[in-house]
């Protein structure tokens, strides 16, 4: 067992299953409609915290846009308003008209989209406005169930505290657990919960 093993053997023994925001973003199989959920999740989430997330849902939810093909026929303008609590709702409702457009007139829906490789997926999301690597690999982990590791904040901070590498820069940081760690999105999606629930703990 190396190191990285060891690190989610502690975490999962710490903290169990991943509970609360993480139990959709963890659960399997996925539906549907949950996994357009999760892409929205992975634009909201942006700078702000799962409880104004959960709010910005619930609106979406009300007025039946908590879906690709809802935000779509909204539009940017009518969509704003109701996205509100996450902040920069502006601007994050542009990213989620975007992404909604991509996924639907580019694939056709997401099931078409699922089927296609993970490096062509991941190009031509980080070619969309608002998507960075950190929110196309969590669509790609969370909401389609690809096997790329995500690297976020509270990865790098635990990786400096345990001294696991001087590099902390996403791709060496990605490179380094994918090569560690048996290539498997179950296993990537429970270790990269735990890290961000550990590192919530400590602030």
């Amino acid at each position: 067992m190396n190191t990285l093993e060891k690190l989610y053997r502690e975490l999962k023994d710490k903290y169990g299953k991943p509970r609360e925001q993480w139990s959709l973003w963890c659960k399997r199989p996925k539906t549907a409609p949950e996994k357009e959920a999760v892409l929205l999740g992975a634009i909201l989430t942006q700078r702000t915290n799962w409880k104004n997330v959960n709010l910005a849902m619930e609106n979406l939810r009300r007025a039946r846009a908590d879906s690709l093909g809802g935000i779509y026929r909204l539009g940017p303008a009518r969509l704003a308003p109701q996205i509100r609590p996450v902040g920069f709702f502006k601007t994050k409702a542009l990213y989620l008209y975007l992404l909604a457009e991509f996924v639907l007139k580019k694939y056709g829906g997401l099931e078409k989209m699922e089927i296609r490789p993970i490096q062509e997926l991941r190009s031509r999301f980080l070619e969309l406005k608002g998507i960075g690597p950190e929110t196309a690999d969590s669509i790609l982990l969370y909401g389609l169930g690809k096997p790329v590791f995500v690297i976020d904040e509270y990865t790098r901070r635990l990786v400096k505290a345990r001294n696991l590498a001087n590099d902390l820069s996403y791709e060496f940081l990605q490179q380094l657990f994918t090569k560690n760690l048996k290539k498997d999105f179950r296993l990537y999606q429970d270790f990269h919960a735990l890290i961000v629930i550990n590192g919530k703990n400590k602030e």
